[in-house]
C-alpha cells in the first residue's frame, strides 16, 4: 500500500509480479495477494499462470503477460489476449520476429480486455537468465530453492570447470572462460530506435536487488534515449550528434552494476555471451563512508557524520535514502568546525553544499574508480 501510494503521488504506474509456479495450496495466497493489489490500486498484475490471470481478470485488475510464458508467436498471443492488455514477449526473439508479431496484432485486430490493441513489452536492459525466458531449475537442483518460485540463488553466476568424462579421463578441458553459465547483461540503448520501429511500446528494465543509483541511472538514460527518438534525433542526418549521446549513455551505464554488456538476441545473434568475472564489471563502485545528520534549507547545506574513510574536495559522492532517493554530486567545498578544509577524516562531522534536501540517516557514499583487470 505504501509503495502504491508513493507511486500514485508521483504519477508513476506500479506493477505487482505474481508470476511464479502456482500449486493448489498456493491459490488462496494468490487470491489474497491480488485482492490486496486491487485494494491498493496497483496498476497491473504481471502473471504467467492462467489461475492468476483469471482471478485478476475477475477482480477487474489489468493483467500483463510475463516473459516466463515464453510467448514467441502470434497464435499464443491471441489466446492470452483474452486476459491481458500488455505482453512481454520471449527474450529469445529477434526484432524481425517482434516486428511481424506487431504487424499481425494490427492486421488481425488483436485486442485486450480494455478494447485496445495489445501492447508489446520487451526487456531493454539488465540481467539475463541462462535458461529460456527464465525457466531455470539449476537453483532448485543445487540449493533446493526454486527460481520458478521466486527464490533463485544465482548459482549460474559461479565459476565452473568442464571435464571430459566420455573417455574416462579426469583431465580438465581448456575453456577461455570459467563463467560459462553467467550471461552478460542486456543493453539496447544504442539500438532503441530499432526496438521502437519493431513495435515495442513498453520497455522493461531488469533491476532485481539493485541499488537506488542503478535504478536512477538506468531509467534516466533510457528515458533520455526514448525521448531522443521521439524528437527525431536517431535520424541518419543526425549521426554524429546521436553517436555522442549514445557514448555518454554508455559511459553512465558502465558505472553502475553490470556483468558486461551484449545485444541479446534482438539483432539476430543466436549464441549468448558470457561474463568474465564474478559480480559486477562496473567501472566505479560505491563505498559507504557516513550518514546524513542534518540539512540547512536556507543555506542549501547538508551535514554528514563520516563513519569510515576520508573525503576530500573534488570527490564524487552519492547520497541515498528511502525518501531522498538518489543525489549525485561532486564535493565542491567541505566545512569542518566552521572552517573550509580540503579533506575530512573518519569521525569528523562535516558540512557540504547540496541543493537537494538530505535527511537524517541517509547513507553517504564515495564513488571510486575500479581498476581494469
Amino acid at each position: 500500500k505504501q509503495i502504491a501510494r508513493l507511486c500514485h503521488e508521483k504519477g508513476v504506474k506500479c506493477y505487482l509480479t505474481v508470476n511464479t509456479v502456482l500449486y493448489d495450496g498456493d491459490l488462496p495466497t494468490m487470491r489474497n495477494i491480488i485482492d490486496a493489489a486491487v485494494e491498493a490500486k496497483i496498476s497491473a498484475i504481471i502473471a504467467c499462470n492462467v489461475a492468476a490471470m483469471q482471478y485478476a481478470f475477475s477482480r477487474g485488475m489489468e493483467v500483463h503477460l510475463s516473459t516466463q510464458l515464453n510467448i514467441s508467436n502470434v497464435e499464443a498471443l491471441k489466446f492470452y489476449a483474452q486476459f491481458a492488455d500488455v505482453v512481454v514477449l520471449a527474450r529469445e526473439l529477434n526484432l524481425d520476429q517482434v516486428a511481424e508479431i506487431s504487424r499481425q496484432i494490427e492486421l488481425q485486430d488483436i485486442r485486450g480486455p480494455k478494447g485496445e490493441l495489445v501492447q508489446i513489452e520487451m526487456f531493454c536492459h539488465g540481467a539475463l537468465c541462462v535458461s529460456i525466458s527464465g525457466k531455470c531449475y539449476m537453483s532448485l537442483h543445487e540449493m533446493n530453492a526454486s527460481a520458478n518460485r521466486g527464490a533463485c540463488m544465482q548459482v549460474c553466476r559461479r565459476a565452473y570447470s568442464v571435464k571430459d568424462i566420455e573417455t574416462g579421463s579426469d583431465i580438465e578441458l581448456t575453456v577461455d572462460n570459467q563463467y560459462i553459465l553467467s550471461p552478460k547483461d542486456l543493453k539496447t540503448i544504442h539500438f532503441i530506435n530499432k526496438m521502437i520501429d519493431a513495435g515495442v511500446t513498453v520497455f522493461k528494465i531488469e533491476g532485481r536487488a539493485r541499488g537506488p543509483e542503478y535504478v536512477y541511472t538506468v531509467a534516466q538514460c533510457y528515458r533520455q534515449a526514448i525521448d531522443a527518438y521521439l524528437q527525431g534525433e536517431f535520424s541518419k542526418d543526425n549521426d554524429e550528434a546521436i553517436s555522442a549521446k549514445i557514448a555518454a549513455w554508455d559511459e553512465r551505464l558502465a558505472r553502475v552494476f553490470n556483468r558486461g554488456f551484449w545485444n541479446g538476441y534482438y539483432l539476430g545473434q543466436r549464441l549468448g555471451e558470457w561474463s568474465h568475472r564474478y559480480g559486477s564489471s562496473a567501472t566505479t563502485r560505491k563505498v559507504r563512508i557516513g550518514k546524513g545528520t542534518n540539512y540547512f534549507s536556507r543555506l542549501g547545506v547538508a551535514e554528514f557524520q563520516l563513519e569510515s574513510f576520508d573525503l576530500k574536495v573534488g570527490d564524487e559522492i552519492l547520497v541515498t535514502g528511502p525518501t531522498t532517493g538518489v543525489i549525485e554530486a561532486i564535493v565542491c567545498e567541505i566545512r569542518l568546525d566552521d572552517k573550509s578544509v580540503e579533506m575530512a577524516k573518519k569521525g569528523d562531522r562535516i558540512s557540504i553544499p547540496l541543493p537537494q534536501k538530505v535527511r537524517a540517516s541517509d547513507s553517504l557514499y564515495k564513488i571510486v574508480k575500479v581498476e581494469a583487470e
